[in-house]
């Protein structure tokens, strides 16, 4: 059981490696005749490909997309999407003196016991490099899911919190998220956070973030009401990109000090059915789409790779100081935010594509 794979009608199965020759996914499930090429897909991969500021990684990739199989003429052909990113940045070397000793914070440890072997080059496969290719999974889901839902159905995430500064909710407008280098929706914030992490940086730490992925004109109906719930498909989305340790479903803890009056969602007679007052249950009740919004917000650790030397052990057994050297974000959460949508819209895609499968079975 090789667990590289995601999903159930519409999924994707990723490989490669950080400092391999390249890495990929295959997407199956797509259905035919959606508009598709490389030009399209490109600008998802642009957004989370490092060396745009120097608030992330400096390793300079491309992440140029292309597309193997599955696209003929510009359109889907309903097999598989076969996609490739190619390596073209590795600095292996930076890694050779930490062959054999365990990184702190880092898989290293954990691959080493499970396997017997790792590539210890970036990581290898628990490198963050792979969302590259989740990116281009969920790009090619969101283009699958606007062909099917139309002009409402829109995913947009953004940073709200670097470190112990949060933004101020009254000035949230997700319009500012391309106007800074941290996908923050809060403009006044994101000046704040150049001057804090330009001091993270210098002192050769990290900083950890919270995400907020929102997903706006999914139906209602999508998931199912015990073990397939859609809330707990997105939080299992979620907790599969490197880092995250923590993720919330619209309120989130937040609700359990709240009244019971104050926490549910009332409703009341709307035009085009019941309308619901407030959204605390973050777009999902009993596992099933209410037809609000989506709101699922993402905790992801401080980077693990920092300059300041850190207590570890070696494969030996012995007590080692490890200082981690190439090129690293100092917040990591920054370019998660591409990533975390991408998981959002494969994990829609897949939830529609189900409920459509069983309950659409005998509609005209």
């Amino acid at each position: 059981m090789g667990d590289n794979s995601f999903g159930t009608l519409f999924s994707f199965t990723s490989f490669g490696e950080s400092h391999g020759p390249g890495i990929g996914c295959i997407v199956d499930g797509v259905p035919p005749r959606v508009p598709m090429s490389e030009a399209i897909l490109q600008p998802y991969l642009d957004r989370r490909k490092p060396g745009q500021s120097r608030f992330v990684t400096q390793r300079r990739e491309e992440d140029q997309v292309e597309i193997l199989s599955g696209v003929f003429e510009g359109m889907t052909t309903g097999t598989p999407v076969a996609m490739l990113i190619r390596n073209k940045d590795q600095r292996s070397k930076d890694y050779s003196e930490i062959a054999r000793q365990f990184r702190p914070g880092h898989a290293d440890f954990t691959y080493q016991q499970k396997y017997g072997i790792r590539d210890y080059r970036g990581g290898g496969r628990s490198s963050a490099r792979e969302t590259a290719v989740r990116v281009a999974a969920g790009a090619v889901a969101d283009r699958v899911l606007k062909a099917a839902l139309g002009e409402n159905y829109q995913i947009r995430g953004g940073v709200v919190q670097i470190g112990p500064h949060g933004i101020d909710r009254d000035r949230l407008d997700w319009n500012e998220t391309g106007n800074n280098p941290f996908f923050c929706p809060d403009p006044v914030a994101a000046g704040e956070w150049e001057t804090y992490l330009d001091g993270v940086r210098k002192a050769g730490s990290s900083a950890g973030a919270v995400l907020e992925i929102v997903a706006d004109g999914v139906p209602a109906g999508l998931g199912q009401p015990i073990y397939g719930k859609l809330d707990s498909d997105l939080a299992a989305a979620m907790m599969t990109i490197n880092a995250v340790k923590g993720v919330e479903i619209g309120g989130g803890f937040a609700l359990s000090a709240l009244d019971g009056r104050e926490a549910g969602d009332e409703m009341r007679a709307g035009d085009n059915g019941p309308e619901f007052t407030s959204n605390n249950n973050g777009g999902v009740l009993g596992g099933i789409s209410t037809g609000q919004q989506l709101v699922v917000r993402v905790a992801i650790k401080p980077t693990s790779s920092i300059l300041t030397p850190r207590r570890s052990v070696d494969m030996d057994g012995a007590d080692v100081e490890v200082v981690t050297k190439g090129r690293h974000d100092p917040c990591v959460g920054i370019r998660g935010v591409p990533v975390a949508e991408a998981m959002m819209a494969v994990t829609v895609l897949d939830a529609l594509m189900r409920h459509r499968a069983q309950c659409s079975l005998f509609d005209g």
